[in-house]
Formats: structure tokens, sequence, C-alpha cells
């Protein structure tokens, strides 16, 4: 069956085939009606617009890469709900990839999209890049012109726009709130430190410490290079040879284990151990008893991140910014 074209639509209204674009594209030059009964008939006829050759024309294709480090992670399906939001409403598409936490993967997703595929790319960086530090494939994006921005694992010497999350500064209140509540013997489990975010968790959590002149215990501080879905019931249980009467986990999956492993050995949660996790997930909420965490506002994230984006795009904006969003304690049963 025959493509349908601008040009058969030309045609059967006797106008030139840029009046149909236009009219197509609601430019103002097209009275309202003529561009309603183009439409219409575009309509009529299963018209679908040839993106290829519109960005051949306009070197633009209005579609957005997205890569994220893996699918496990109810943050980073928050984020990319934010930025669909705001890519819908300024007409743009998206497609999304997932790196597997594979530096090799990230490359060959960039090289991939870079190609006159996407405008530019919304990620976050791979754990496997972040402990090899190659980011030749970003320093690639700049020189081509192709925009990034990075959101929640970024790296500092790539000069593009990033949204963060202060993470030093959520730890540090995670102390201060469990220290206002009583709590003197703070735990802490971190559960991904090879990455940026894990590393500046547990700086701030010492930070916390030592504002609130609490002792660092190393027998109730844990840090392991596990990710986010491995067997974490193994990591906590040596913290709990020793005593504690509050808990930071730097993920959710952490903190989980952590309550299995209190009930097994009838520890009350929160009256003895009180726990807070990072990330402010599904499984925060139907836990027993439902996690205090700390939101990190993955879809406010993703909004800014797309915004930032597509204002690059559209206005030519040479200059790179850092955006910061605040977290903030979200009190449910697992804390006093």
């Amino acid at each position: 069956m025959k493509k349908i074209t601008l040009k058969d639509i030309a045609i059967h209204f006797s106008v030139s085939i840029s009046t149909v674009s236009k009219a197509l594209n609601d430019s103002p030059e097209i009275s309202k009606a003529t561009a309603e009964d183009i439409k219409a008939y575009a309509k009529e006829i299963n018209y679908t617009p040839n993106f290829n050759a519109l960005s051949l024309k306009n070197q633009r294709t209005k579609t957005i890469g997205i890569i994220i480090p893996n699918m496990l992670n109810y943050y980073f399906a928050q984020v990319l709900k934010g930025i669909e939001k705001i890519a819908t409403q300024k007409g743009y598409k998206i497609i999304t990839c997932i790196s597997n936490e594979s530096l090799q993967k990230e490359i060959e997703t960039i090289q991939m999209l870079s190609t006159g595929v996407v405008d530019g790319f919304i990620l976050s960086v791979a754990e496997e890049t972040e402990t090899q530090k190659d980011y030749s494939h970003f320093s690639s994006c700049i020189e081509k012109e192709i925009p990034l921005v990075m959101f929640d694992r970024v790296v500092e010497d790539i000069n593009c726009d990033k949204v963060i999350t202060n993470d030093f500064m959520a730890s540090v209140n995670a102390v201060n709130y469990l220290k206002n509540k009583g709590c003197k013997k703070i735990a802490f489990v971190g559960a991904n430190m090879d990455l940026s975010v894990g590393k500046l968790r547990y700086e701030g959590y010492l930070a916390g410490l030592k504002n609130n002149n609490l002792d660092k215990d190393d027998d109730i501080i844990i840090t392991t290079h596990e990710m986010y879905y491995k067997n974490h019931e193994a990591v906590v249980k040596p913290l709990f040879d020793h005593t504690f009467d509050a808990l930071i986990a730097s993920n959710e999956s952490v903190a989980i284990a952590a309550l299995k492993m209190a009930q097994e050995k009838r520890i009350k949660i929160p009256q003895d151990v009180s726990v807070l996790a990072f990330s402010n997930g599904i499984l925060a909420r139907h836990s027993n008893p439902r996690l205090t965490t700390i939101s990190q506002h993955g879809e406010i994230i993703g909004e800014k991140a797309a915004t930032l984006l597509i204002n690059k795009l559209k206005n030519k904006i040479t200059t790179t910014t850092t955006e910061t969003v605040e977290t903030d304690i979200v009190i449910r049963d697992s804390s006093k």
C-alpha cells in the first residue's frame, strides 16, 4: 500500500506542499479554517509524518534519549514519569534505554542515538562508568554539541547541565532527626559505595554524628559495593551482633532486610530501633512496619531535567547550570 505523503494532500486541496506542512504544524500563516480542513483530511486518510525526513530538513527530531542505570529502582521510574510529563507538554517524544550499570552499554546507546535519532540526552551514570572513570563518550557528545543533562549520579568533570539532590545534607538531616528523637547509637549501612551518591550519604552520616557529638562506632557501620537488588540480608546480619538504637540505610532494600532481621531477633521497631531509609518508593509504603524515608522527589527531578534540556534545545543556550532538589523526611511507622 502506497504511503500517503504531503504531496498527496497538497494535490487534493490544490495547494503547495509548504502550505500543507504549515497547516499541520499550526503555522499562523495559514487560516484557521484551511488548517482545520487539511488536518481533518490528513486524519481521514491516516497520514503520518515522516519524522526522518522532518529531522533531515529541520535538523531536529524533537526526541530525547533517556538512559537509566537499571529498571528495578522505583526512584528511576519516578524520574521517568517527570521527564515524560514535561516532554509531552512541550511536544517531544522520548526513547528510554537501560545501561544495566554497564559502561559499554552506555557507550553503545549514546553512539546509536547520537546519529540524528535524538536531539539530546537525559541520563544517570552507570556504576561501571563511575568506577572506571571513563567519560569519553560524554565528552564526545559535548564536542558534537549534543546537549546532556545528568541527574542523581553525575560527573563533575563534564560540563553539562545537572539535576541533583543534596545527598550529603540529607544524611546530616537524618542524623539530626534521629538524635532529636532520643537516639544515641545510630548505625549506617551503605550498599552502593562505588557511586558518588553512596559516598556522599556516608560522609553526611559521619558529619551528622560529629555535629551532634555522637561517637563513630565502626561495629555498627557497614559499607558494601552491593547494589539495590542483591541479597542484603547477608549484608546487614553482622550489624545485629552489636547494640544500636537507630539505623540509616542507603536504600529501601537494605532497610527491609534490617526489618526482617530485627523481627527474627525479636527487636521491636521502632521501640528498640528506629529505621530510616533513602528513597521513598513502593517498598517503604508496604513494608511492615511502614518505612520512614528520605524522599528524593524523583518526579520533580525528572521535570527539571526535561525542562533544562528542552529550553537548551529551543533557545540554543550555551551556558550550563546545576539545579539542586532538596530532600525531606517522610515519617512513617519505623521511627519514633
